[in-house]
């Protein structure tokens, strides 16, 4: 049967091809891409041409992006998506605004007490819920890795937050999936992170204290160890593992794995 939709997309990946050596190219500034398959290979490369189409990348001045910089923003993005159904999960925002460096804005908190404190907080990303995902290029530049940190993944796992209203933790799950067992595994990670840092704000978590902000950052910060170190996320939080697992319906740990198993540079090191 004709689809419009599909006759849309194959002509958006016809007008705009990549090449085996430009693709090859991006592969190689992300070790995270390595261990797919070719199938998942292919279904990649397409999606990120198709985010390129739909989303606008706004480069402020100070930073200045090639092909392969547009193209390799666009991959990691569509990382996360990669097994999920093609639904528009990004349909939260049009636009990334890219940032030469990190950026201060201007935070509202209350207090237990009722109290609104106005502070400038340094950042280098950031998701609004009616908004563009602002990210700065060189955090960007040093996503990628297997070493726990992507600060792409970490702001769109906020927009998929979003898509339930405002971020909390929870993003639209899916049906074979039980809102019980997520809050369970969440919450008892997030409890279990900030009483370590209760009894000592210095102490060595497991994952990045960020993440015991609140249970939007939790999440957030979760979803980058688990495609960066889920050996690390496995280890320290398996149920979050296995939630995150259903949700992004991928196994990033069985991929490392099989690399560890293959590749002697994956053996003793998750740096890539």
């Amino acid at each position: 049967m004709w689809s419009y939709r599909r006759w849309r997309r194959q002509r958006i990946l016809a007008r705009n091809p990549v090449s085996p050596q430009q693709w090859e190219g991006v592969r190689q500034r992300l070790p995270i891409l390595d261990g797919l398959d070719e199938t998942e290979d292919r279904r990649l490369r397409e999606r990120s041409v198709l985010f390129l189409h739909d989303k606008r990348i706004t480069a402020l001045p100070g930073v200045e992006l090639t092909p392969d910089d547009r193209l390799t923003l666009a991959t990691l993005a569509q990382l996360p998506l990669l097994h999920l159904p093609d639904l528009d999960w990004y349909r939260g925002f049009h636009e990334l605004v890219l940032y030469p460096d990190d950026f201060v804005s201007p935070q509202r908190h209350r207090d237990a007490a009722g109290v609104e404190h106005e502070y400038d907080d340094e950042r280098s990303g950031e998701a609004w819920q009616y908004g563009p995902v602002i990210l700065a290029w060189p955090g960007v530049k040093s996503s990628g890795g297997w070493d726990g940190y992507n600060l792409v993944i970490h702001e769109l796992a906020h927009k998929l937050d979003m898509l339930n209203g405002s971020p909390n933790g929870l993003p639209p799950l899916h049906r074979d999936m039980r809102q019980s067992d997520w809050a369970l595994a969440m919450q008892t990670a997030y409890d279990a992170l900030n009483a370590q840092l209760d009894r000592d704000p210095d102490a060595e978590t497991p994952i990045d204290p960020y993440a015991a902000e609140d249970p939007a950052e939790f999440f957030a910060v979760a979803s980058e160890y688990f495609f960066t170190a889920p050996d690390l996320l496995d280890q320290a939080f398996p149920a979050v593992y296995r939630q995150l697992q259903a949700f992004y319906r991928q196994d990033p740990l069985g991929r490392l794995k099989r690399l560890q198993d293959i590749h002697p540079d994956y053996r003793h090191a998750t740096n890539g």
